[in-house]
């Protein structure tokens, strides 16, 4: 994607601190990223928007639901996570092993 520079005024409080965090060739990718982000929230906005003119609004049983939901996709998530470090430090352990079999 082409680029083009320009020119913006923010509180230098916060430029420096997000200077501090990302270093001084992370800014503009850390701008971008942010409007990148707002933007993508502003379109999930007017979906939202539409499809409750659409279909009505969310009633707090579908929002239940959904968190339900949610809470098992992320529960299943680090459930995994955790199943793939143990298989790790297992083969690391096993690799460890057989390096000081082959040594001795």
């Amino acid at each position: 994607m082409a680029t083009k520079k320009y020119t913006v005024t923010l509180p230098e409080e916060l430029a420096e601190a997000v200077r501090a965090e990302v270093g001084h060739g992370g800014f503009s990718r850390y701008v971008t990223q942010a409007i990148e982000r707002r933007r993508e929230q502003e379109r999930l906005g007017e979906l939202v928007d539409w499809l409750e003119t659409e279909y009505g609004p969310v009633t707090e049983e579908e929002l239940a639901t959904a968190e339900a939901e949610r809470r098992q996709i992320e529960h299943a998530h680090a459930e995994r996570v955790r199943a793939e470090r143990v298989t790790e430090q297992q083969e690391t352990g096993q690799a460890k092993a057989h390096q000081e079999r082959d040594v001795a």
